[in-house]
């Protein structure tokens, strides 16, 4: 009965409140005699309907998260840590300002690794718009509270892609004779990343975290087909992915 309502209720909210939306417009339009674009709303329905599936949408997001496996005994000299975003303002318990919850996930791994392997972090992350947070002076409080000494700690603050992260760290890595960097950045973010850095002449380890699906798919049950905004996010994000990779791939940007 609780799966019955979970699925039934996901017709009563966005996405799918939309798409019955679509359906009743269509069908009003096919018995006008429209059905060109009857046909044009109800394909473009079930399009939505099917990448807002958490069935569909994870099984296209376990795909790219499964790029890169995750190392069982990391080694290198440098945590390279990709940022991911952040809050400006926001309370906290050291100050103000936040890491995103993915950025927040990798700065965790990353400090799990430094007391692993004791090795100094860089961080890559700056401000996409001149009034943003400062996300790399966050992240060096977040780390410090984490127990990360500030002598382990490298900020490259100026970046605002993942192309620039690589290119910049590239810099910071020549600069300070690191040639063996581990890449820490959310495991659907990995397989774009690494190539960036490969265009910048960098061979990483990637260390991917952050997974937003399960590694093996679950019992076949039908609450896996009621429409989610949270499944049409995955999908979204893995074709904004595969956009960027595709773009990098051609142009090397």
């Amino acid at each position: 009965m609780i799966s019955f309502l979970k699925f039934g209720v996901t017709f009563a909210l966005p996405p799918g409140l939309f798409m019955l939306f679509f359906l009743w417009m269509g069908f009003r339009l096919w018995r006008r005699r429209q059905k060109e674009i009857a046909g044009a709303i109800f394909v473009v329905t079930l399009i939505l309907y099917a990448i807002s599936t958490p069935y569909l949408s994870a099984a296209l997001m376990r795909n790219l998260e499964a790029a890169y496996p995750l190392p069982e005994n990391p080694s290198g000299d440098v945590i390279v840590l990709l940022g991911g975003g952040a809050t400006k303002g926001t309370p906290d318990m050291d100050g103000a300002g936040g890491l995103s919850e993915g950025s927040a996930t990798r700065l965790l791994a990353a400090a799990r690794l430094y007391h692993k392997l004791h090795i100094p972090i860089l961080f890559t992350g700056g401000r996409v718009l001149a009034d943003g947070p400062s996300e790399a002076e966050t992240a060096r409080r977040d780390l410090l509270g984490l127990g990360v000494p500030d002598e382990a700690i490298i900020l490259e603050p100026e970046s605002r892609t993942t192309g620039e992260n690589a290119k910049f760290t590239a810099e910071v890595l020549k600069t300070r004779g690191f040639t063996q960097p581990i890449l820490v950045t959310s495991a659907f973010h990995m397989k774009r990343s690494v190539l960036n850095f490969e265009n910048n002449g960098v061979a990483v380890q990637p260390f991917p975290v952050g997974y937003r699906v399960d590694a093996k798919p679950r019992e076949l049950h039908y609450i896996w087909f009621g429409p989610e905004a949270y499944a049409l996010d995955n999908s979204v994000c893995v074709m904004r992915e595969e956009l960027r990779f595709l773009v990098t791939k051609m142009t090397g940007f």
